[in-house]
């Protein structure tokens, strides 16, 4: 199909702390991008709930924001992505209603089980004894962040009303980017990604013993309720009474209702939705690199389609961590999730991951008594605190004559499990222990603790690469998505503890939502195939598009300082000392970067000033839309598009280069 008018996509995601949207252009340029926060309850310690209706609200608030922001025709917006953190939605089935999952059972309006919601610890270790087939899947054995987990809980605490009857037996349930597109479309529609990696689903022909959902399985573990009406409550039985959706296929259009409350048109198609990492995963995996990476060359050669992104590990770095890879056969990693058959295309993925790593250098930090003191110095430096620590570190490695920067912590052991592991040990009893520690309260002493917190993520994610390595996975490079990609000490450690070249992508502070923006870019090509080219809906915005585009004013969004940090990405490549962490020169020069989010917690984010501090862009130039081919299958046009829209990387090396190859 031809056309001369350009379209565009939303992206919504949904994190533990806020809703964000952009507006992207086909060439992959954020256009406009805004973000509000939400907020989370924890009445009781480990019950940490939300609201579906705020998250909403806030939803609608931001795309439309964004997309004022952009100076786009919505008309011209065609396609619309989301994703969200893997939290569970409960919704009453007679009116759509949302119903309260405790532990203030009366309080509907907290209707979601956030993912760290950690109440359901009974119920996870009675699921892990069920001896399912399932949790073969699921690295052997349940998560307690996974939402059938959360189900099993409620179905044993949900109240009785005077009639004897169960709330639980009034609801339906929800991954929340699941709920989202149902928000968006009134469809039932749910999406692999949601049921396959956090429900219990084993989709059908991957095991003799199991069709899609199990009557006897959720009979076992106590909810037979779910089993009702073919599966009624969670979506239907796939291809009989439900639908579901891998990523890359489409949900269907914006309701009236929605569209009017986003502020677009019904013309915009809605694309399956997605857990926030597997975002991360399509927001950065299929970018392009500055330098050559061993064996991705080669694989990029002689491999097609979706099958290029094997050896890609992406790690989507926040609150907590994932790590997602891809492969063409099945994988099985004790302790890491999947393998997934279904979620992206019909590749199988696995999901390894850390319950906290955002979260733990803010309680490192937050926890130290020199907290306040790092606070002052920064704001006078006008740097971020994780710069002015890295600052520190390589001032103390001076002053002390010690060889490397790591030699500082050699006299602590520092072990971040706070709030369980998630992979490659799976509990979630496990703690944390830090050994070492003296009366020293200076800000000396908490630059040391937070090295040694950093070695730990670092270490942490080699014990996960290598348990993948171990059984099966080709690991060549890992694309890192998030604000800790600003973190040059922390990148350095990644690459060097791994072994492993570190890619951080085109948009730091925006991939996954910029992942979400693709799967409306793959929606849009659906939106044109039924509803034809759009017209603008405006005279002004007829003349915006016979504007040349020099003549617009720069986004602050299309280029960011994203891969610049005051931490020199090409500095940390240089090599010159051992373990050579640069010093940090002209720090008064540098925009002072937020550290603080909008529910308090420390943030990596940093915000461009100007679009005068874009002007040196790592993105490849756009390249013209690649033709779809009659036989495309959708994970095959998942990656066109992802390949088309998302630039390139900066790369961090290890210091000591191995060669790498790769297997066609």
């Amino acid at each position: 199909m031809t056309r001369s008018n350009k379209i565009y996509f939303v992206g919504v995601d949904v994190g533990t702390g806020s809703a964000r949207a952009v507006v992207v252009d086909e060439r992959g340029s954020i256009l406009g991008l805004s973000e509000k926060p939400i907020s989370r309850e924890e009445l009781k310690e480990n019950y940490i709930t939300q609201s579906s209706t705020e998250i909403w609200d806030a939803i609608c608030y931001t795309v439309k924001t964004a997309v004022s922001e952009s100076h786009v025709d919505p008309g011209l917006v065609l396609g619309i992505g989301f994703d969200a953190t893997c939290s569970l939605v409960a919704i009453r089935e007679s009116d759509d209603a949302p119903i309260g999952v405790g532990p203030d059972f009366s309080n509907d309006s907290a209707n979601i089980m956030l993912w760290m919601d950690h109440r359901a610890v009974q119920e996870v270790e009675d699921i892990n004894k069920s001896g399912d087939v399932s949790l073969r899947y699921v690295g052997g054995g349940f998560s307690i962040e996974m939402e059938l987990v959360k189900m099993v809980w409620l179905k044993r605490h949900m109240p009785r009303d005077g009639s004897g009857r169960s709330a639980f037996g009034q609801c339906k349930f929800y991954d929340l980017a699941d709920f989202l597109t149902h928000r968006a479309t009134g469809k039932e529609t749910r999406s692999f990604c949601s049921v396959v990696c956090k429900q219990g689903m084993v989709p059908e022909g991957i095991s003799a013993d199991r069709n899609g959902w199990s009557e006897a399985f959720l009979t076992k573990v106590g909810v037979p309720e779910l089993a009702e009406d073919n599966f009624r409550r969670l979506g239907g039985l796939p291809g009989v009474t439900g639908r579901y959706t891998t990523t890359g296929e489409t949900v269907g259009p914006l309701t009236d209702e929605a569209a009017r409350q986003l502020g677009l048109t019904t013309r915009c198609y809605v694309g399956s939705g997605v857990i926030d990492a597997y975002a991360g995963w399509i927001g950065t995996v299929a970018a392009t690199t500055e330098s050559p990476i061993p064996g991705l060359q080669e694989q990029d050669a002689c491999k097609t389609g979706i099958a290029k992104a094997s050896g890609r590990l992406a790690a989507i770095a926040g609150t907590s961590t994932c790590h997602i890879c891809l492969d063409e056969k099945a994988i099985f990693v004790p302790g890491v999730w999947g393998p997934y058959r279904d979620v992206i295309g019909t590749k199988l993925c696995a999901e390894g991951g850390q319950s906290c790593t955002g979260a733990l250098l803010a309680h490192v930090l937050s926890s130290h008594p020199a907290y306040a003191e790092l606070g002052t110095a920064a704001d006078a430096s006008n740097v971020s605190k994780f710069d002015l620590l890295n600052t520190r570190l390589e001032s103390l490695r001076k002053s002390s004559g010690e060889r490397s920067v790591v030699a500082l912590a050699k006299n602590m052991f520092f072990y971040g499990d706070f709030h369980g592991n998630r992979s490659p040990i799976a509990d979630p009893n496990m703690r944390a222990a830090i050994i070492g520690q003296s009366m020293d309260v200076s800000l000396d002493s908490l630059a040391v603790e937070y090295l040694a917190a950093c070695e730990f993520i670092g270490q942490q994610t080699r014990q996960i690469v290598e348990r993948m390595q171990e059984s099966g996975y080709t690991i060549q490079a890992i694309f890192m998505s998030g604000g800790q990609c600003r973190n040059g000490l922390l990148m350095r450690l990644l690459a060097d503890c791994t072994g492993l070249p570190i890619v951080i992508p085109r948009y730091i502070d925006a991939s996954v939502v910029f992942g979400a923006a693709m799967l409306g870019a793959v929606a849009a090509e659906d939106a044109l195939s039924h509803e034809g080219v759009p017209e603008p809906t405006s005279v002004a915005a007829r003349r915006a598009l016979e504007a040349d585009d020099a003549a617009l004013p720069p986004s602050p969004y299309t280029a960011p300082s994203a891969t610049a940090s005051s931490t020199s990405i090409s500095a940390l490549n240089a090599g010159a000392k051992a373990y050579p962490f640069p010093e940090m020169t002209a720090l008064h020069d540098k925009k002072k970067q937020k550290d603080e989010d909008a529910d308090g917690a420390l943030s990596f984010t940093a915000k461009s000033s100007s679009a005068s501090s874009n002007s040196t862009s790592h993105a490849s130039p756009a390249s013209p839309a690649s033709p779809a081919s009659p036989n495309e299958s959708t994970s095959d046009k998942l990656w066109r598009v992802m390949r088309q829209m998302s630039g390139a990387g900066k790369v961090i090396f290890l210091r000591a280069r191995t060669t790498l190859t790769a297997s066609c």
